[in-house]
């Protein structure tokens, strides 16, 4: 067993004495080696190009010793491709790739918020700076983000109320009901936001949106009228609760209920009506 051991050490010795000298095929045939002190010994390698580095950076089971000294190595860090192999590996320590974050171009940061499996603090992070780089960027990737971005950006895109951009916003797979509603909740949003949402064919069935509808002053009045007879009569007494909503609109939710239950009492006493014969019968 010792010498079984004795040659495992020495063929690993012969190995990383390979990796500091190899190149063409030998070298890359390195590049999938299990011995992490072999791939270290790669990267001193003059010979390895951006190339095979990024290769190596694909596997998925790169020690994290390995990752971490990549990002040490300044001048490995002056190709792009490797930032943002090294930003997407799975491996890569939080604090690495948060680092990197900032040297990323705009859609590679979107593509990096919606990997699965992405650490939350990660994403809010990125997401942070897309948002943060809304005002600078021109109409034409506006359009591309709200096709494509996140939800929180999307979310951000919608309460901007570009004419051009709210149809596409509002069809975005990643926009989520409570992004919808963080917008709903501020007062000073365009008008053509409200109206744009109130349209949509999704947004537009959405109870709770509905519900957020009504209570924003800038809701059209014939939308808000159209929604009153669908919400619950609790709904509608919270709502008719002084400074909710303007008085105006408060007389409606409150000519609602009380119509609601002018139609309760009404189906009860048919109901006891309808069950009066039958207990006469049965006597």
């Amino acid at each position: 067993m010792g010498t079984q051991r004795g040659t495992e050490m020495a063929e690993a010795d012969r190995n990383r004495d390979r990796a500091d000298v190899p190149s063409g095929d030998e070298l890359t045939a390195l590049l999938h080696h299990a011995d992490a002190e072999v791939l270290l010994a790669l990267l001193d390698n003059p010979l390895l190009e951006e190339t095979q580095l990024c290769i190596l950076l694909e596997r998925k089971n790169l020690p994290g010793e390995i990752l971490e000294e990549v990002a040490r190595r300044k001048p490995l860090l002056k190709s792009y491709r490797v930032k943002k192999a090294l930003a997407f590996h799975p491996r890569t320590p939080r604090l690495v790739t948060l680092r990197l974050l900032r040297d990323l171009y705009l859609m590679d940061v979107v593509q990096l918020t919606l990997l699965p499996g992405i650490p939350t603090e990660l994403k809010r992070n990125a997401e942070d700076q897309l948002t943060s780089r809304l005002p600078q960027l021109p109409l034409g990737q506006k359009i591309t983000l709200a096709r494509r971005g996140p939800a929180r950006l999307a979310g951000a895109l919608l309460a901007e109320g570009h004419a051009q951009i709210m149809t596409i916003v509002l069809d975005n797979a990643y926009l989520t009901e409570a992004q919808v509603l963080k917008v709903l909740s501020r007062e000073n949003i365009p008008p053509g936001v409200v109206r744009a949402i109130s349209q949509h064919r999704k947004w537009s069935i959405s109870y709770n949106v509905r519900l957020a509808l009504v209570r924003h002053p800038l809701s059209p009045l014939a939308t808000v009228l159209a929604y009153l007879p669908e919400l619950t009569v609790s709904d509608l007494n919270d709502l008719a609760s002084p400074g909710i909503v303007s008085e105006s609109l408060r007389k409606y939710l409150q000519a609602e209920v009380r119509r609601r239950i002018r139609a309760g009492e009404k189906s009860a006493r048919k109901e006891d009506t309808a069950g009066a014969p039958s207990a006469s019968k049965q006597d």
